[in-house]
């Protein structure tokens, strides 16, 4: 059992930043791999970013590679996704999920792949 916790999300103008992180507590997820998905009103959930359990490989959706960076500290037991240069339709409820997923056999962008959720945080970017 690993409960997971995201924070840092909240309003902003097109342009700006915001960091979101995902904490988790009970049992470490050190060896985990661990993704973001985001899910904006009336659409699916959809793959962001994920980063396997040593943080050396990660993985991005086009709409995201050059303004977003996923990260992790181990040690703290948690995982970051800085996102700069925000966007309306960026605008979503941001999860972080957690499971054991071997980057040799897949590029984790699957949610059933993951065992764990956290409850989300709302990102709203206006135009």
């Amino acid at each position: 059992q690993v409960q997971l916790v995201e924070s840092g999300g909240g309003l902003v103008q097109a342009g700006g930043s915001l960091r979101l992180s995902c904490v988790a507590s009970g049992r470490t997820f050190s060896g985990y791999a661990v993704a973001w998905f985001r899910q904006a009103p009336g659409k699916e959930r959809e793959f962001v970013a994920t980063i396997n359990w040593s943080g050396a490989t990660t993985y991005y959706t086009d709409s995201v590679k050059g303004r977003f960076t996923i990260s992790r500290d181990n040690a703290k037991n948690t995982v970051y996704l800085q996102m700069n240069n925000l966007k309306p339709e960026d605008t979503a409820i941001y999860y972080c999920t957690a499971g054991v997923v071997s980057f040799y056999y897949s590029r984790g962008q699957r949610p059933g792949e993951y065992d764990y959720w956290g409850q989300g945080t709302q990102v709203t970017v206006s135009s």
